[in-house]
């Protein structure tokens, strides 16, 4: 039995020195991307107009541990450990005997655990070389993320920010200029695509396959530039296991282990970053959560897309990946959790999940705004939209706890603070948010597409 010790805290000599890959000890390996000419199994000489060899080797990677670099861990210091916090108020509030514990990513200078990525990537493009860096964002999280650290390593960063975001939160928007970035919105008039877009809908609501597309064409276009992906990708799934690696050595100081652990899920980094490293422990029989995907209602990737190869993007430009998929063309209703708003999930949450190492659930925008009220006025953290989805699901859970007697302990990831999201609690708190569950044949409609692959 834990003590009720609020916040559970690390320092920095204790902070993990190395990332974990999880594809080490899964029972079998998740399918590799195609290359959407030749349809066969993408190289190293493929991605490296993209990426940085370092990345492109972590990218494929069945190394169990990779070591952070000295100089990212410099850099992570200014905000790494992050705290774990045990949720006492908010179980007090519910009345449940369950013990919840939130890994709050909200301390990083971007306010989200974005930069558990960012800066890595930032750092092994900048030694390779590379000046310039452009990217996708859809709530404006990653945007700011990468905005920060290229600001570290001296280097140019471009993002196309999903037309939707940009007009919704604008601070965002000018927190990247802040750092240094240049934001369009996307479609954009910067590229080619943009244009065609916005030939035909001036107005277009974006999307982040989009935004990928616009990014990924301004990227091959300079030889001084790559790409960097906020999301969805096995290297940065890898780097964001820092998370679960703190999470495990907190939790093993007050005595307890999860029964539950809860993530919500847009491209999987958040997920993957607390969820990876217990899935180890897991594996080797040392403990037995049960591991919960929560999604919006209105972008249920996992739990009504197909598992199938797609492209990342939405001009097909990207390799293909099995993942599940809405389908590449899929334009989402502009919901307040922007960066849940992908037609894709991450390949290696996907085959995790068709393993049935782990489960997902889809639960509306307002029940998760209502949770985030009781969380903000307990806790007293204004949640980001995106973890409103994983802190409604552990309400849930915690609510059924008090219906059974049970003493689970839950653990969450708070991703990111709201303080650039408030215009989603205004409209919530006005009665102005509806909930928009996807109806089946915008799906199969968005699915027409998908390339059949035998």
């Amino acid at each position: 039995m834990s003590t009720p010790q609020h916040h559970i805290h690390l320092s920095e000599s204790e902070m993990p020195t190395t990332w974990y890959n999880v594809i080490a000890d899964l029972p079998a390996p998740p399918p590799p991307p195609l290359h959407p000419g030749t349809m066969e199994p993408v190289g190293p000489d493929d991605l490296a107009p993209l990426f940085p060899m370092a990345l492109i080797e972590q990218e494929v990677s069945t190394q169990r541990y990779i070591d952070i670099p000295g100089e990212v861990l410099d850099v992570y210091r200014l905000w790494r450990p992050s705290p774990l916090f045990r949720a006492t108020r908010l179980e007090q509030a519910l009345g449940t005997p369950a013990r919840i514990y939130y890994k709050y990513e909200g301390v990083s200078p971007a306010g989200s655990h974005k930069p558990n990525t960012s800066v890595p990537q930032a750092y092994y493009n900048h030694a390779e070389g590379v000046t310039r860096l452009t990217t996708e964002t859809g709530a404006g999280q990653w945007g700011s993320a990468l905005a920060f650290a290229t600001a570290q390593y001296g280097m140019e960063c471009e993002i196309w920010m999903v037309a939707a975001s940009y007009r919704q939160k604008p601070y965002r928007r000018t927190m990247m200029q802040v750092w240094g970035a240049t934001v369009h919105s996307s479609p954009s008039n910067a590229t080619e695509y943009g244009r065609a877009l916005l030939a035909d809908h001036v107005d277009h609501p974006g999307s982040l396959g989009i935004a990928i597309s616009e990014a990924v064409a301004a990227c091959v276009a300079d030889p001084n530039a790559r790409y960097a992906l906020g999301s969805v990708l096995n290297h940065v799934l890898l780097h964001q296991t820092i998370i679960g690696e703190e999470a495990l050595l907190q939790l093993a100081k007050v005595g307890d282990v999860p029964d539950v652990i809860v993530g919500c899920t847009g491209g999987g980094s958040n997920f993957g970053g607390l969820a990876f490293p217990f899935l180890r422990e897991k594996l080797a029989g040392k403990m037995n959560p049960t591991i919960r995907c929560v999604e919006p209602a209105a972008c249920p990737t996992l739990t009504k897309g197909e598992y199938r190869y797609d492209f990342g993007d939405t001009a097909g430009m990207t390799p293909l990946m099995k993942m599940h998929t809405l389908g590449h063309d899929f334009i989402p209703e502009p919901i307040h959790a922007g960066g849940l708003r992908y037609h894709g999930m991450s390949p290696l949450v996907s085959h995790i999940y068709e393993l049935g190492l782990a489960e997902a659930i889809a639960i509306p925008q307002r029940e998760c705004f209502a949770g985030a009220l009781t969380f903000a006025r307990t806790e007293g953290i204004v949640p980001a939209p995106e973890p409103t989805h994983a802190i409604a699901a552990t309400i849930r859970e915690a609510l059924a706890c008090k219906e059974t007697g049970e003493e689970k302990v839950i653990l969450t990831a708070l991703c990111g603070h709201g303080h650039l999201d408030l215009a989603s609690y205004e409209k919530y708190l006005a009665g102005d948010m509806v909930d928009y569950d996807l109806p089946d044949e915008v799906i199969a409609k968005a699915m027409a597409n998908v390339p059949v692959i035998a």
